[in-house]
């Protein structure tokens, strides 16, 4: 555009008015009572790009803040690591939840970092992958309150079982703010028997979601009477064993039993609820599972077995009855209450949960 005097000029190009806002929320959580201005600008350039240290220069620049050396950077990231930084941060998250919300309710989940690296060393290590990756990685696993606020934060070896995570974490929170009561929410995968024992024992309320492979035990009662017949949005109130060896219900009998905790002392209350929409995904997964386990034993793909291949005198076939035992389940979700909502109807546990984690 020409104006009057001439063609406009460029006179900056940075973006100075979202580094200023980022400072100000730095700031507003408590954050810069760290008092490192270079910590600050690394994490707010971790906040814009993802990207390596030696490129946040570029990121900082872009966003107008001179950045400091690359040697300074560096300095820095050890002076974190050796200092309280951590223990710091998670003082002013907790104050900042505990002033803006509801610290009574934690939810719990883990991640997986991975690192472009050959060699392995006593922190990243090869571990569990869902997408079968084979680099180095570390486990982090991370509490947060029902608004999806940070709590506490932990690093684990990148071979550590998830289900191993969940109690150091939440141990280091109650010992980090002296806590006591609390209900933790986590899937099914975060929790094993013994991880509920403990729970249980620490005297902690909590809900988890079961694995859909308890539901013939769980519904043993159902499956008896009703077949795998469900209906859509139909919930089955129920028991689930505490160590999952022994069920304490009677599937002769056709009604389910209500829990008590003193007729069911070897029992948590568990509510299954079932989803036309669940189900039709469940079964599109499963046949893809389907449809590669065949392709395996058909010599058409070489991969590790998968799901739902068996080998027996050499041989790979197609393990029917899992596949048949895994379809009667599709579209089911569990959850295991202890303590939290004893007198609840069904849907509210529902209902609470599945709101507890769109929040999140």
């Amino acid at each position: 555009m020409v104006g009057r005097d001439g063609p406009g000029r460029v006179v900056g190009t940075d973006s100075r008015v979202l580094f200023d806002a980022l400072t100000t929320v730095f700031t507003d959580l408590g954050f810069d009572a760290l008092g490192d201005a270079v910590f600050r600008d690394l994490v707010l350039a971790r906040v814009v790009e993802s990207t390596s240290l030696l490129d946040s220069g570029r990121v900082l620049n872009d966003l107008g803040r001179a950045p400091a050396s690359y040697a300074t950077m560096k300095r820095t990231l050890a002076r974190a690591g050796i200092g309280n930084y951590r223990d710091q941060v998670a003082a002013a998250c907790f104050a900042h939840a505990s002033a803006s919300g509801d610290i009574s309710l934690v939810l719990y989940d883990v991640t997986t970092l991975y690192f472009e690296a050959e060699e392995e060393d006593d922190l990243r290590k090869v571990g569990y992958s869902k997408e079968r990756r084979v680099d180095p990685q570390v486990v982090v696993g991370l509490l947060v309150d029902r608004g999806g606020f940070p709590l506490e934060i932990g690093c684990f070896e990148g071979n550590r079982a998830e289900t191993a995570t969940i109690i150091p974490i939440i141990r280091q929170f109650q010992a980090r703010h002296r806590l006591a009561d609390m209900v933790v929410v986590a899937d099914a995968g975060m929790l094993s028997a013994s991880n509920l024992r403990e729970l249980d024992e620490a005297n902690l309320r909590f809900i988890v979601g079961s694995r859909v492979t308890k539901a013939p035990i769980d519904l043993a009662s159902h499956f008896r009477w009703h077949g795998d017949a469900f209906t859509d949005g139909q919930l089955i109130d129920t028991i689930t064993s505490k160590t999952g060896h022994k069920s304490e219900n009677n599937p002769r009998l056709r009604a389910e039993p209500v829990w008590d905790p003193t007729a069911h002392s070897g029992s948590w209350r568990a509510v299954w609820a079932y989803s036309q929409k669940r189900a039709v995904r469940d079964g599109k997964t499963l046949t893809l599972q389907e449809n590669r386990a065949r392709a395996v034993i058909d010599g058409q793909k070489s991969a590790r077995t998968p799901r739902f291949v068996k080998t027996a005198r050499g041989a790979r076939s197609l393990d029917e009855a899992s596949l048949a035992r895994a379809r009667s389940l599709v579209g089911l979700k569990g959850y295991a209450d202890v303590g939290v909502m004893p007198t609840e109807g069904s849907g509210s546990l529902v209902a609470a949960v599945a709101e507890l984690w769109s929040s999140a």
